[in-house]
């Protein structure tokens, strides 16, 4: 650092904060740093800026395992990439732990009761990890809640707009003259099924439109299992005698095996039925027909989330909005648009 100091023209202080924390640094001077670490090679070590400062530099995301291939939850990797690059920029290491047993919960509460990390942000999971009798709630590290409503426990909170989001999109359906649904759902109780899917009846209520107009199917698959439930629903949509003129899908596995299923068995996409699926997946824009999906805005949620961190670290006392809600976009594809005379039932 000392080398890295002389060939800038700058304190070695000057130099850790560019490094560290480049916001408390003019960009002139950042630049001039960066260039001469670059010349030099030198690389921060993190382990020992802990060991100097005398906090951890690491922040803890857990995710709602068992795997970090979270199925219909396509828009995590984003949101990941997003935090971790906020949190960097200010000198934090991003670690992950999947929540996929007793021995990780265990080890999640070590950490933040050992100091081992600074803060968690606890991805959409519908309690916070705990072992035992212990809770991290009762660790005295902040925690940030991505994806799912904590507000009313008094964790700040970022989600989006999932009911209203729901609730404008079918009612663009009905606008086109839909009027008959097949709703494609997670697991009964889940905080984003219990949103999106009373978005549906909002909309159906403000057209309305009885709920009998909607025909809900699954809910017992789990979080993993979208493209299976998309695949189950279009067996039974193809069974069906009177078709839906429109599926929505809670998340966009469902919506894009459900169109795949159906389309082999001669079914037109939009013709036959319009489809609609939720969370804006990259591979949404490269089915056959593209697919009309709710984007969620992941870049602005995971830098939302990294930024409210951060301040409740530079300030134990800081009180930032309990619940931050960011809009999610109707992408508008090929997948939807005016329902034409129920197509026959194929054999």
């Amino acid at each position: 650092m000392s080398d890295v100091a002389r060939l800038a023209g700058v304190a070695t202080s000057t130099v850790s904060r560019a490094l560290t924390v480049p916001g408390r640094v003019n960009e002139e001077t950042r630049r001039r740093v960066a260039a001469a670490a670059e010349q030099l090679g030198y690389i921060p070590n993190p382990a020992a800026r802990s060991l100097r400062a005398g906090k951890s530099t690491n922040i803890m995301a857990t995710l709602p395992g068992p795997s970090t291939i979270f199925g219909v939850a396509q828009i995590i990797p984003a949101v990941v990439q997003s935090l971790s690059a906020t949190l960097s920029e200010h000198g934090f290491d991003l670690l992950f732990c999947n929540r996929n047993s007793p021995a990780a919960e265990r080890h999640i509460l070590g950490q933040a009761f050992g100091g081992s990390v600074r803060g968690v942000v606890v991805f959409g999971a519908a309690a916070l990890p705990s072992y035992g009798c212990r809770s991290l709630a009762d660790a005295d590290v902040p925690v940030v809640s991505l994806l799912i409503d904590r507000s009313t426990a008094g964790i700040p909170s970022v989600i989006t707009n999932d009911r209203g989001a729901m609730r404008d999109a079918v009612l663009h359906l009905i606008a086109l003259g839909h009027r008959t649904f097949l709703y494609v759902a997670d697991p009964a109780g889940g905080y984003h099924e219990a949103e999106r899917f009373s978005g549906l009846l909002d909309a159906l209520a403000a057209a309305g439109l009885p709920e009998r107009a909607v025909i809900r199917h699954g809910g017992r698959l789990g979080f993993n299992d979208g493209l299976r439930a998309g695949v189950e629903a279009a067996q039974s949509y193809l069974a069906m005698k009177r078709r839906p003129t429109a599926i929505v899908c809670w998340a966009d596995d469902g919506a894009i095996s459900f169109i795949g299923i159906v389309r082999s068995h001669g079914v037109a996409v939009p013709g036959d039925v319009s489809v609609l699926g939720f969370d804006g997946a990259a591979v949404g824009a490269f089915c056959d027909p593209p697919l009309t999906t709710l984007a969620q805005p992941t870049q602005d949620l995971g830098s939302r989330a990294a930024e409210i961190m951060l301040q409740l670290l530079e300030d134990a006392s800081a009180a930032p909005p309990l619940k931050t809600t960011l809009s999610s976009q109707l992408l508008l594809r090929a997948s939807t648009d005016a329902p034409r005379s129920a197509p026959a039932k194929s054999t």
